[in-house]
C-alpha cells in the first residue's frame, strides 16, 4: 500500500472518529432514509466496529419494511465474503478477520444490496475502505448487487485516487439522506 494511501486511511479514520464522538444520533437520522434507497429484498448490512456508523437502528426500519437482512462473513481472509441470514438479536460470533458475524448454521443468502461501512466517499461513487479487500473482493464477485456506502455525510471528499481493483459504489445513504452516484449495474 502507498504511504499516500495509508495517510488518507489513518486522515479519514481520525475524522469518522470525530464524526460520530460530534453526532451519536446520526445513525437514527440515517435509518429515516431508508425508505429512499433502491428496491431489495435481501439487504446486507454489517456490525459497526469502531467508529464506524452504526447500522442497528437501519437494521430495525429494515426489517420492519420486510426486507430480509443478511451480514457479511469472511470464512477466508482472501476471498469474497458470504452472506448469512441474520435479524436483529439473533446471537453472533467472531468470522475469521474477528467482525461479529451469523453463526455458521445461519442459511448463505444472496443480497440484492450490500450497504458498506468506509473512510471516504466521492461523488463519483469512490469508495475509500479499510484495505483489506473484503469488500471489493465481494462486489468483484457479485456484479449484480447494489453497492451502497452507509457513511456519516461529512465523510465526504471531493475526489479519490481509485486503483484496478476498487469497485465504485451506486450511492451512499448517510444522515444527511440517500445520493446515488448514477453508476449503471
Amino acid at each position: 500500500m502507498s504511504q499516500d494511501k495509508h495517510e488518507r486511511r489513518s486522515a479519514a479514520r481520525a475524522l469518522r472518529k470525530r464524526l460520530a464522538e460530534s453526532d451519536p444520533l446520526a445513525s437514527r437520522r440515517a435509518a429515516d432514509h431508508a425508505r429512499d434507497l433502491p428496491p431489495a429484498r435481501i439487504v446486507a448490512l454489517y456490525r459497526a466496529m469502531g467508529s464506524e456508523l452504526d447500522a442497528d437502528a437501519l437494521a430495525m426500519t429494515l426489517e420492519a419494511e420486510g426486507r430480509r437482512l443478511c451480514l457479511p462473513v469472511v470464512v477466508q481472509r482472501d476471498a469474497p465474503m458470504q452472506f448469512r441470514a441474520w435479524a436483529p438479536g439473533e446471537p453472533l460470533e467472531l468470522d475469521a478477520a474477528g467482525c461479529p458475524a451469523p453463526l455458521p448454521l445461519a442459511e448463505v443468502v444472496d443480497p440484492d444490496l450490500i450497504l458498506t461501512p468506509l473512510l471516504a466517499f466521492d461523488r463519483f461513487g469512490g469508495r475509500l475502505g479499510q484495505g483489506g479487500g473484503y469488500y471489493d473482493r465481494t462486489f468483484a464477485e457479485r456484479p449484480d448487487a447494489l453497492r451502497i456506502g452507509f457513511a456519516y455525510a461529512g465523510q465526504g471528499v471531493e475526489r479519490l485516487t481509485l486503483e484496478d481493483h476498487d469497485v465504485r459504489l451506486h450511492g451512499v445513504l448517510t444522515e444527511a439522506g440517500y445520493r446515488d452516484f448514477g453508476i449503471s449495474h
